[in-house]
């Protein structure tokens, strides 16, 4: 294959790159234990994962022609995806603000890191954990509180009543329960399952 159809160059890729997305007040919210998580991740890819691809890359390259070497081609696209995660998490690491969730222990309303339980209009309920924007999965019942939910949710009381804009008009949603993880924890509780 002629080095006319390969992309060598870094530069390439950053048009791609996903930018770090804007919250509001610039701030980006999350648990200590989170803010763990991304931590260890990023000195991972820099410590060893990014140095192995590096080796793998000396040594395909030491092997002669490039264009139509497998390991050389895929280790530099391996080298491309490294950095540019690398750049996103020390970009949300740069701008996180760590909140320790159980200062609001034994508390009725809602805060960020706080576990919900609400009720909606036909009586359905649902438990959710308002978490920060990088540490949030919904698949577990947790939302990030940038979320219309957690937005709606946001400073309401137990026994309240908040609205919340959905596409087909208004949905009312009684706040149940709101539970906080216990002091000295970190907010540990609330990542397990993951």
């Amino acid at each position: 294959m002629s080095k006319a159809f390969t992309r060598e160059s870094d530069q390439d890729d950053d048009d791609d790159l996903p930018s770090v997305a804007p919250l509001p007040g610039g701030k980006n919210y999350i648990t200590r234990a989170g803010y763990e998580r991304l931590r260890g991740e990023l000195f991972t890819l820099m410590d060893e994962e990014r140095p192995r691809v590096v080796e793998v890359v000396h040594w395909a390259a030491s092997n002669g022609d490039r264009s139509e070497n497998g390991d050389y081609l895929y280790g530099k696209k391996r080298l491309r995806e490294i950095d540019r995660r690398i750049r996103f998490l020390s970009k949300r690491l740069e701008i996180a603000e760590v909140v320790d969730t159980s200062l609001h222990h034994g508390g009725d309303q809602v805060f960020f890191g706080a576990t919900v339980t609400y009720a909606d209009e036909v009586g359905a309920k649902t438990t959710v954990t308002i978490l920060g924007v990088d540490e949030a999965d919904s698949a577990i019942g947790q939302i990030s509180w940038v979320s219309p939910v957690a937005r709606a949710l946001l400073k309401a009381r137990v026994g309240e009543t908040v609205r919340l804009m959905v596409p087909g008009g208004v949905q009312e949603l009684d706040v149940l329960s709101v539970g906080y993880p216990e002091p000295g924890t970190c907010g540990d509780q609330v990542l397990t399952g993951l």
